[in-house]
């Protein structure tokens, strides 16, 4: 019998207010999974008024005590990790082991900010008058609202929810309508555990209706979007309605760099680790690789060889594998129409580059080569296991082709001399760059894009500040 899901509003969860449903559906096998509501903007209202209510009485809470509940749902959490992996590789396609990653390292996560608590603070600062102190307060924003992407859905969660309820904030999340299930084990275990009502709350749905009031709403504080580039312009024109604060995490088309002096097997393996994870669709991944010409002719045969190992399948039924479908059909055409173009423009297929079997949105991993910058297949992102690879002349010809983009999310450089790294850290213009390892960002960095990669970001105290606003007082005495 297909599990039909429920918003989950002011503690409880709720029926949508219409008949109106969204088929989830399991992208290895292409069969039902579920029904979520097709949430209107009337649902998105109803949840903010309920953040709104409780909003008050959780910011008067000390910051420990909020602390205190998000590890109390971190431990309810690793008591489900089993289940909600597996939910996550049913309707995400990922793999066993990268999804039992994401359900630990989201429970890790929540402690991790949940030891904010005593540690973000204000500041003094000295005034020019006698008798007078400045402070600095650092306060809540109030209402704000998440809306989340389908590759990483569990994760994400957390990731606005922990920052936002830890400074005393509470939010309002809309789920992927391709990945809501996982948010529903999330909302059981609040449940459970019996956070405040009000305080977190999710409504599922469309982001052109659901999306677009949490935006727009004149209630809401701040919205935070991962998704899209288009996603994140609608999401900003929205919000422009009420001048609201906006944090987005967008697109990438990261690219790695590979000078001669490089350890071979290690940048070949971190790279084919950082593009095949979660079957290429993560916005930090390797999207495109410059590879200096006096290694290029052994770099393609290493990597060729280290693509052609990637074993994937049904994520559900095989445990050892690398990768497992894409997300869906339209993800699928996608890719497939973007190796196409490439080679309509004169690239190379040397590995790959079609489509497995007729049953799940499966993709094989591929390499192109022959391959110029000004082709699609170097600008656009690709979100697919596909490799585009060039050959460069020197350090600097491949800083200014990885910097011709309108992305700038996350860049790798790979080579042993450290002059040539410390060149590419000053030089490249991105949010992130890895030196001779592969893309996946620590908890206690910080995890923001330049261009049209985002506004804002998260991760670590920087993150946790998106979610604060100051408050300046001038006290004078005596």
């Amino acid at each position: 019998m297909t599990q039909h899901l429920q918003h989950y509003i002011n503690g409880q969860f709720v029926s949508g207010e219409n008949d109106k449903w969204i088929e989830v559906i399991n992208p290895a096998t292409e069969a039902l999974i579920s029904r979520i509501p097709q949430g209107s903007a009337y649902q998105a209202q109803v949840a903010i008024s309920a953040a709104e209510q409780a909003q008050p009485a959780w910011e008067a809470l000390p910051a420990q005590q909020r602390g205190v509940w998000l590890q109390k749902i971190a431990a309810g959490i690793r008591q489900r990790a089993s289940e909600i992996s597996t939910t996550i590789v049913a309707e995400g396609g990922k793999t066993q082991a990268l999804a039992q990653t994401e359900v630990l390292f989201t429970a890790d996560y929540l402690d991790y900010m949940a030891g904010w608590a005593r540690r973000y603070e204000g500041e003094i600062i000295n005034s020019d008058r006698p008798n007078e102190n400045i402070f600095v307060f650092k306060k809540a924003i109030g209402v704000t609202t998440g809306i989340l992407p389908w590759n990483f859905p569990f994760f994400l969660i957390a990731r606005k929810a922990a920052p936002a309820l830890v400074t005393g904030n509470t939010i309002v999340i809309k789920p992927s309508e391709l990945t809501p299930n996982n948010a529903q084990l999330f909302a059981e275990v609040i449940q459970q555990i019996g956070l405040p009502a009000g305080v977190i709350n999710f409504v599922y749905g469309y982001g052109a209706e659901v999306g677009h009031e949490l935006a727009a709403n004149p209630k809401v504080g701040m919205v935070s979007l991962t998704g899209s580039v288009g996603a994140g312009q609608a999401t900003m024109a929205a919000a422009a309605q009420n001048v609201t604060k906006v944090s987005l995490e967008l697109g990438g088309k990261a690219p790695a760099i590979v000078l001669d002096d490089a350890d071979l097997d290690l940048a070949v393996k971190a790279i084919v680790s950082s593009r095949v994870i979660n079957t290429g669709q993560v916005c930090n991944c390797a999207e495109r690789v410059y590879v200096q010409r006096g290694i290029y002719p052994r770099f393609i045969s290493a990597l060729s060889a280290a693509m052609q190992q990637v074993r994937f399948g049904n994520p559900a039924k095989e445990s050892e594998i690398d990768m497992g479908p894409l997300i869906s059909a339209a993800a699928l055409q996608r890719v497939e129409q973007k190796v196409a173009a490439a080679q309509a423009q004169g690239a190379r297929v040397i590995l790959g580059g079609k489509r497995v079997g007729t049953q799940g949105f499966f993709f094989e991993p591929t390499v192109l080569t022959d391959v110029r910058q000004e082709m699609d297949i170097m600008q656009e992102e690709i979100f697919g296991p596909v490799l585009p690879v060039m050959a460069v002349d020197s350090l600097e010809e491949a800083i200014a082709l990885a910097n011709d983009c309108e992305y700038g999310l996350t860049s790798s450089v790979y080579t042993q001399n450290l002059n040539s790294a410390m060149i590419a850290l000053r030089q490249l213009k991105f949010g992130e760059t890895y030196v001779n390892r592969e893309n996946f960002e620590a908890m206690q960095g910080f995890h923001a894009g330049w261009r049209k990669s985002g506004i804002g970001g998260a991760d670590g105290r920087h993150g946790l500040e998106e979610y604060l606003q100051t408050h300046v007082a001038y006290l004078q005495f005596g």
